[in-house]
């Protein structure tokens, strides 16, 4: 398995150029893939100077309907015809985002896909969840667990001359199925990654081992107390799973901070041109996730430790044992002798 992005928002170590937008490059022992194509063709350019062949790429995942997902894909299709393209129908929609009212006739500003991706003959539309083969499955949110992230408010639906919040029902996430483990690829997570992760168990019967995905909490202005709040409950929240997160793109710098402060070494940051390096999380964690669904218990799982890491019992020789016995034995017996001599002294009373 490799995975290398191709842009990102933040510089990187490889020379690679960077902007607002987001694509990754995905090797597995079946597919090469493209998640995203980034805002323009400047994802191909950064491809080949990692040297990165896009013309054997075989699918490409759009992972929703906005240019800084899916500006790269006419070019890409210019390179690479015979790659099948798959996004949901929906993506073809009227998007745009609110950028004040400062801005005044220029407020509502156009952020959809180019109207041209739906010519390409090779493009796969999807209508909710997807199995593709054995190894690659698209999954939609169906019903959202958790409230949207705030930032994604000022994203509207154009119906007519009416702006509508918009609804991310044309977003969908990439699974991929490595031996027994399991990845999630998400663009922006519009819907929120907490209700992404619930859904993700609702249909596979377990949490992700990794999870590479933005989390829209970028902002431009300062956040407020309510915003910094909701992203450390956002981060508490992904800290109990035992799942490794990277991040990029639209979680923002200042909020990537923010979260790395409460989760550690299980959120890494991937930049413009950065391979991942993929670890899986250690399978002798064990969380108890019951704030959120309710789960099996793992073995050696005391619901008393809940969210604590469980240490494996030693064995009890049966010696030890039998002596324990006795102990708890006499140490019931002279209780009870006590009390009674109590009892008994006061009748005599």
């Amino acid at each position: 398995m490799r995975i290398v992005n191709l842009i990102e928002n933040t510089e990187g170590g490889s020379g690679c150029a960077y902007a607002h937008g987001l694509s990754f490059y995905v090797e597995t022992e079946k597919h090469k893939l493209l998640v995203d194509a980034g805002p323009s063709d400047i994802t191909l350019q950064n491809a080949a100077r990692l040297g990165i062949d896009l013309s054997k790429v075989d699918s490409l995942i759009l992972s929703h309907g906005h240019y800084d997902h899916s500006g790269g894909i006419i070019p890409f299709a210019g390179l690479n015809p015979n790659a099948a393209i798959y996004m949901q129908s929906l993506a073809n929609g009227q998007y745009y985002a609110d950028d004040g009212k400062d801005k005044g006739e220029d407020r509502f500003r156009y952020i959809g896909i180019d109207k041209e991706i739906m010519n390409l003959p090779n493009l796969r539309l999807v209508d909710g969840d997807m199995e593709i083969d054995d190894q690659l499955s698209l999954f939609r949110v169906k019903s959202r667990s958790h409230k949207l992230p705030s930032s994604n408010k000022r994203l509207l639906i154009r119906d007519g001359q009416i702006y509508m919040s918009d609804d991310f029902k044309h977003e969908h996430y990439l699974v991929i199925k490595d031996g027994d483990k399991r990845i999630l690829i998400s663009g922006c997570a519009h819907n929120g990654i907490l209700s992404i992760m619930d859904e993700f168990y609702s249909k596979y019967g377990k949490d992700p081992d990794v999870v590479i995905s933005g989390f829209h909490l970028m902002k431009k202005s300062p956040y407020t107390d309510d915003e910094i709040g909701e992203i450390i409950d956002i981060a508490k929240a992904l800290k109990k799973y035992n799942t490794k997160f990277y991040t990029c793109h639209c979680t923002g710098t200042d909020a990537y901070k923010i979260m790395k402060n409460l989760m550690g070494d299980q959120l890494e940051y991937v930049h413009s041109g950065d391979e991942v390096n993929l670890i899986y999380p250690d399978n002798k964690k064990v969380f108890c996730m019951d704030s959120f669904k309710p789960i099996k218990c793992k073995k050696n799982f005391d619901k008393k430790t809940c969210g604590r890491k469980i240490k494996n019992k030693r064995p009890v020789s049966k010696k030890k044992s039998t002596f324990m016995k006795w102990h708890k034995f006499f140490a019931w017996a002279t209780l009870i002798c006590f009390l009674m001599t109590v009892i008994t002294g006061y009748k005599k009373r």
